[in-house]
């Protein structure tokens, strides 16, 4: 059994890299909602702009140096202003 304050320890380093979100390989977005760690659970919240986007197909995480830390193929059409929430759960694995 993993420790629950390891398991938030992970959380908080990986709320620490994560440093903007690319949306569709090209439209950055730096500034967010929230950006918090509740227990093993990192929290992004952040707004795409229907002026900038209009169709979601790739979502990326990535540092401050633009290494990609995850990616994610989406569909979604955004029709007004949309509030995205991505939440990353550390959590330990059973077999």
């Amino acid at each position: 059994m993993i420790n629950q304050t390891f398991l938030n320890d992970i959380a908080t380093y990986v709320n620490g890299r994560v440093a903007k979100v690319v949306i569709n390989g090209s439209y950055e977005i730096t500034d967010f909602v929230v950006k918090q760690v509740t227990e093993s659970t990192m929290a992004l919240n952040y707004i795409v702009p229907v002026s900038d986007v209009q169709l979601i197909t790739q979502i990326e995480l990535k540092d401050s140096g633009g290494k990609m830390l995850t990616s994610s193929p989406v569909n979604i059409p955004v029709s007004s202003d949309i509030l995205m929430l991505q939440s990353i759960i550390v959590k330990e694995a059973t077999t």
